[in-house]
């Protein structure tokens, strides 16, 4: 087996993973390259779409609300992307919006241009454009359709190859680990990217505690979804062959890495009743135990030891 990063043909790890978010419980072979530490599976299923059934987790639509909890949440996304708003920090505080949060350290303007990979239904975009930044666009190709909001919001039925137009910011929030071509794709966003313009990978990692500790039965491995589940070493060989260099990396992890492994060991899948994500009150877990599991969290982020970050990425000078 070779890898798909860097090329090793060494003696690599294989692991057995079963499918568990929808509780197919299918068998998928992967490996860990002996060089780089990607994990990859090792063949793509033909049927790869039947994984992504109509309720997909990422196809949902923003929940409607009142008047005034719009302009709260406003408030709130704009600070978390900002760090400016007195009302927004303490909203945050309570309610905080931890994918926006990611997009602090690019220090962007509310005329910044966004581009948005893989997005879905878009509601990360949809909370920004919300949050009154104005230049933005979703595409993902797996949509059923073009989506326009009324907010003037458009998600467009495409994939990155068929865009052409300069983006300050081009995203990948949790769509990059499901791409088969993935020089390709960093490729494409580097020719898209304006001069000092950054690219965003928010992706799980293996170079993690969760990976060491669950295994196979890691909640973010996410068979057959996910192709491609990347090391630090591995998002910087990328980085070197695409043009780019890694200028920050942010963990984010969160509970998800904890409670979602643990219900797999147990043969639980994400989708069952008895899941903390479907029916909490028939879970294992109590709310005091999904509290320490988000203590935990944090902490392991502290360490760089979270199970999901996010990858800065810059043009080569």
């Amino acid at each position: 087996m070779q890898c798909r990063i860097c090329g090793s043909t060494g003696e690599h790890s294989v692991y057995t993973a079963k499918e568990m978010m929808l509780g197919l419980r299918d068998e998928h072979r992967y490996f860990q390259c002996t060089e780089c530490n990607c994990l990859q599976i090792e063949s793509i299923p033909e049927n790869l779409a039947a994984y992504y059934p109509s309720n997909y987790y990422s196809y949902s639509a923003p929940n409607t609300s009142s008047k005034l909890k719009q302009q709260l949440l406003r408030q709130r996304d704009y600070y978390a992307v900002t760090g400016k708003s007195l009302l927004g920090h303490a909203l945050s505080l309570a309610a905080p919006n931890n994918k926006l949060t990611t997009l602090r350290p690019i220090q962007l303007k509310q005329d910044s241009r966004i581009l948005d990979v893989g997005c879905g239904a878009g509601l990360l975009l949809n909370a920004l454009r919300e949050a009154g930044f104005t230049q933005l666009l979703g595409i993902d190709p797996f949509n059923a359709d073009t989506i326009r909001y009324p907010n003037g919001l458009v998600i467009e039925k495409r994939d990155i190859f068929s865009e052409t137009d300069e983006w300050d910011l081009i995203m990948f929030h949790h769509s990059f680990e499901h791409l088969v071509e993935q020089q390709k794709t960093l490729e494409q966003a580097q020719r898209l990217l304006a001069k000092g313009g950054t690219v965003l990978l928010r992706v799980p990692t293996v170079s993690s505690y969760a990976w060491q500790h669950y295994g196979v039965n890691w909640s973010q491995l996410d068979a057959p979804r996910h192709l491609f589940l990347h090391s630090v070493e591995s998002i910087q060989k990328l980085a070197e062959q695409t043009g780019f260099t890694v200028s920050h990396i942010q963990y984010d992890s969160n509970a998800f890495q904890f409670w979602g492994s643990e219900q797999y060991e147990q043969d639980i899948a994400l989708r069952s009743e008895r899941s903390w994500a479907e029916n909490p009150a028939n879970s294992p877990f109590t709310a005091e135990q999904i509290k320490q599991f988000e203590h935990r969290a944090r902490e392991l982020n502290a360490l760089n030891k979270g199970d999901q970050a996010a990858f800065y990425l810059r043009k080569a000078s």
